[in-house]
This record gives structure tokens, sequence and C-alpha cells, in this order.
């Protein structure tokens, strides 16, 4: 049996980091779970999880050339901080608003807006952060350990909410504050990185000097813009409210369940991953696993039996643990330290739009088609997406180890 490479988790800050991004986004999972069902529940409108999803998306667009200057400038630990920080006063208002029976669709919304605006401050630094934390060495396992905690909350956390939903949604969003201050402890007792600096002046070019390496930077823009238009059609996951509640005839803990499932998939595949990386043909695995991913999401929209759609979603998160960890080793690899912060925050964008963005194109489908036509719909124009990508960027296709990548 092949020993566990825990090399990565010996690295202390790194280990804090982990857990609390573990604790994070199993709070971000239970409010996922409660704010969509909730809202789903008083409206009955597809449109409203979609339109939290575009109100969560927006900051980061309007933003993110700042955040990210920012995140090349000052201490990336503090200002996390003050991301989740802002995060855990929503997560308290929540519960002050659940706890008093009122809950208007207006304070959903703004919750939502806020988040997102939180999510913007502390994400480029974050992401920018975590590759300072271990020597590149370990740099890969480390990402594989990231993402595997990242689904682990996954898999638990939904299934969590939802029974805790069930209880009341003030126990889901009192899960919630909980999540995110434990977040907030471990980023505090974790040092903080001095940033690279560099001579550059703090002008316009500058700021832009994130977009401006991607888009004269082949292989960036290629796996960045891949993500974006790819699972910006598959809203399969945000219309999980619906097909729960309407096609397949569960409840919250139904949701719950199936929102574990990509989690599930992922995780197992995050595992393998670290202990057998990825070192030959990396770009064209990506590439097969995002067609994978395309052609799951077309196969879940048909599906009208739970465990069933179950099984699908839980491939569907394996394919795109595989997308996931090769851009996520691509990227920051490809990627100088002076300028990671603001090529991350770009990256975040593009992310937010295939994910925040994509929930408000599925909600807006399905109001007007309805939820199975817009899912099947749009898991064929992913299929679409990764045939004309692999021929815009072969570059990207032909990458064969991530070293090819690695800036200097």
């Amino acid at each position: 049996m092949a020993r566990l490479d825990v090399a990565a988790l010996r690295h202390r800050d790194f280990a804090l980091f982990l857990t609390g991004q573990f604790l994070w986004t199993s709070a971000m999972q239970i409010q996922f779970v409660a704010l969509g069902w909730l809202i789903y529940d008083l409206t009955g409108s597809p449109f409203y999880l979609g339109l939290i999803g575009l109100l969560e998306f927006l900051p980061s667009f309007v933003l993110a050339l700042v955040t990210g200057h920012v995140a090349d400038r000052l201490d990336r630990r503090r200002i996390v901080l003050v991301g989740v920080g802002a995060e855990l006063a929503v997560a308290v208002a929540l519960v002050a608003f659940s706890l008093g029976e009122i809950m208007p669709v207006g304070v959903i919304l703004t919750a939502a807006l806020v988040f997102g605006i939180a999510r913007a401050i502390a994400t480029p630094a974050a992401r920018a952060l975590m590759p300072n934390l271990m020597p590149r060495e370990h740099f890969a396992s480390a990402v594989a350990w990231s993402s595997s905690s990242w689904q682990v909350a996954n898999i638990g956390a939904p299934a969590l909410g939802g029974f805790l939903y069930a209880l009341s949604p003030s126990a889901a969003f009192i899960g919630t504050a909980a999540g995110v201050a434990g977040a907030m402890t471990t980023t505090f007792v974790m040092r903080g990185r001095p940033v690279t600096q560099t001579s550059e002046p703090t002008d316009l070019a500058s700021v832009i000097a994130g977009l401006t390496l991607i888009f004269r930077h082949k292989l960036l823009l290629g796996a960045i813009s891949l993500d974006l238009f790819a699972v910006l059609f598959s809203g399969a996951v945000a219309l999980l409210p619906v097909f729960a509640k309407d096609v397949l005839m569960v409840g919250p803990e139904g949701l719950g369940i199936l929102k574990s499932a990509t989690g599930i998939g992922a995780v197992h595949t995050a595992l393998f991953l670290t202990q057998r990386p990825l070192k030959r043909h990396v770009g064209r695995r990506m590439f097969l696993a995002v067609g994978l991913f395309g052609m799951g999401v077309v196969a879940f929209g048909l599906s009208t039996h739970f465990w069933l759609s179950f099984a699908i979603l839980v491939v569907l998160g394996a394919a795109d643990m595989v997308s996931v960890y090769v851009r996520g080793t691509l990227v920051p690899l490809a990627t100088p330290d002076a300028l990671r912060g603001r090529v991350v925050a770009v990256e975040t964008v593009f992310i937010g739009a295939s994910n925040e963005l994509g929930a408000f194109v599925a909600g807006s489908g399905a109001a007007l088609i309805g939820a199975v036509p817009a899912v099947v719909i749009g898991g064929g124009l992913t299929l679409l997406v990764t045939v004309l990508w692999s021929q815009l960027f072969p570059s990207l296709r032909k990458v064969d180890r991530f070293d090819d990548a690695a800036a200097g």
C-alpha cells in the first residue's frame, strides 16, 4: 500500500490554511442549502435562485482589479481576515432575522450581495497566499489536499445544512456563523507573509497588469476561459432546489444529499490525486474531464430518479475535480508571485462568472423554458465549448507536465 503523502501538511501555516478553508467551505455550503431552499419556498420562482448567484458574482466583477492590486501590495493574511470578518457579520445578522421569524426576500438578497463583496475581498488574497505556504515541490500535492478539504466539506456540509434547516432556518444560519468564526480564528493565528515587492509604480498599467498577462499568455487565457464558458452553461447545481422539490419530489434533506454528491465524487478523486498526482498529458486530461462534465450535465437533466441523479452528480464532481486540479496547479505556477494576486483576482471573476453568473443564466433559462430543458441545453453547450477550446488553444491541450508552465 502506498504511503500517504503528507509533506505539504507538515507546514504549519498551510495546515491552518487548510483547516480554515474546510470550515469556511462548510459554512458556505450550509448557507447555500438554507438560502436556496428558503427563497425558493418563499417565491416559488427559480429566477430568484439565479438572482442570488448574480448578486454574489457582481462584486467580484466590479472589484477584481482593485482587490487583486491590493493583494499584491499588502499582507494577504490581513486582507483575508477583513473579508471573512464581513462574512461573519452577515451570518450573525441572518441568525438574528431567522430567530425573529421574519426573513423578507430583500434581506436574503442583501445577504447574498454582502457575501459576494466579502468574497471578492478575501478570495484573491487567499489564493495568492497559498503558494507561499510551502516549497514549490510540494505545491501540486498541496493543491490536491486543498481540493480534498474543499470537497470533503462539500460532502458533509450540504447534508448537514439540509438537516439543520429541517430543524429550523435559524439552526442552519447558526451553523454558517460557527463555521465562518472558526475560519477567521485559524486565519488569525497564521503568520503573515511579506509580498514580493517590485519597483513598478501604482498606475493604471500596474492595476491591470494581471489582466494584461492573462491575455498575453495563451496558456493562462485558455485554462481560465475554458472554465468560464464550460461551466457558465452548466447550471445543474444552481437548480438543485428546483429538481429536488419539483422533479425528484424530495425535501430539504434530499436537497442536502444531492448537493453532497458532487463532493463525494470530487473528494475521492482529489485524494487519489494526492497519492498519484498527474505527471503527464495534464492538458489533454483537463479537456477530457470537462467533456465528461458536459455529458454528465445532460444526463442529470434527463434523470427522474433520485439515486440515479445522485450517481450522475458523483461523476460530475469527479470530472470537475480533475479540471480544478489541473487549472489550480497550472495557473499559480505560470504566474510570477508579484502578479499572482492580480491574476487570481481576474481568474476569480472568470470562476465567479462560471458559477454565480452561471446560476443566474440557469435560473433565467429555467424560468423561461423549464428546468429540464435549460440543464440539457446547457450541458450540450459545455460539450461544444470543450471541442472549440481544444482547437483554439492547442498549447493548453498539449501541455505535458506542470513544470512546463512554471514561471521563473
